[in-house]
């Protein structure tokens, strides 16, 4: 078997993560995903340079904002992203290398409250006071 990436293919490592933090952004937020957080993790966290947060209003809306993420990054950049918890549409993680996404509903999102777990202080504050 070879073990050479085959040639024309796009490995997650190959795409600047600054880059795909943007198509990210712009496939959440044209899902009508709401409260749309990213958080810079380069240099706290080795799993990933960008996380991202929002939620959708249903169960539904958020398998269908993964959904369509995954295959976005698919046609995009070619790569395959990881998926967990899409079957409930709780909360579902979508792992894309650099960029990890959570897409919640919002009574699942205020119970983990991620953000106030990887924000700097004054950013997580900030948030609170607006939701």
């Amino acid at each position: 078997m070879p073990t050479a990436p085959r040639a024309g293919r796009i490995s997650p490592e190959d795409v600047p993560s600054e880059e795909l933090l943007a198509a990210v952004l712009a496939s959440v937020d044209d899902d009508k995903a709401e409260e749309i957080v990213s958080i810079d993790l380069r240099g706290r966290s080795d799993v990933a340079d960008y996380m991202v947060i929002c939620s959708g209003r249903s169960s539904r809306q958020v398998g269908a904002i993964a959904e369509k993420l995954a295959d976005r990054l698919k046609q995009a950049f070619g790569i395959n992203v990881k998926m967990e918890g899409k079957e409930t549409g709780d909360w579902v993680l979508i792992d894309s290398g650099d960029v990890i996404v959570h897409v919640f509903r919002p009574e699942v999102r205020d119970f983990y409250q991620l953000e106030k777990m990887w924000m700097p202080a004054g950013q997580a504050a900030a948030r609170s006071a607006k939701g």
